[in-house]
């Protein structure tokens, strides 16, 4: 079986400072917004549709950044997922997570949430958020 979801790094300019939105799951763990498309949906609008449901956020994507696979059980079957991820800037809204499927979300200076990544985030996201990261400017390197 197969599941396809869509998310994004979002991210907002202050004047010339730069924040990227990062998300705390569940489990504790550091990731970004995202969710399963739903029937009648494009990929784009999976994306920012889970963004504004997760973290109150509405945004425009800037453009694709990375699709990442892999395979988790379920109910003693294999399921692969598939995620897309885009470069979203943020346009709107007030930042409140969705407590039913978040902890919670803030807004971090682009080098915190690259090391609130690589210490405290699932890994194959690293790639995700350093191609967003070098996109917005800004100099990291993989594990």
């Amino acid at each position: 079986m197969k599941e396809i979801s869509a998310g994004g790094v979002v991210f907002r300019k202050i004047g010339n400072d730069v924040q990227v939105q990062m998300i705390q799951d569940r489990y504790g763990k550091i990731t970004l917004p995202k969710g399963k498309m739903e029937a009648g949906e494009t990929i784009e609008q999976t994306a920012l549709r889970e963004i504004l449901e997760e973290t109150g956020i509405t945004g425009t994507i800037v453009h694709p950044l990375e699709t990442i696979t892999y395979q988790f059980a379920m109910n003693g079957g294999v399921i692969d997922k598939e995620v897309h991820y885009f470069l979203v800037e943020a346009t709107g809204g007030t930042l409140q997570a969705q407590i039913e499927e978040i902890r919670g979300v803030e807004w971090l200076h682009p080098l915190e949430a690259w090391h609130q990544q690589t210490h405290s985030g699932y890994g194959n996201n690293d790639s995700v958020l350093q191609k967003a990261l070098n996109a917005l400017g800004y100099e990291v390197n993989g594990q």
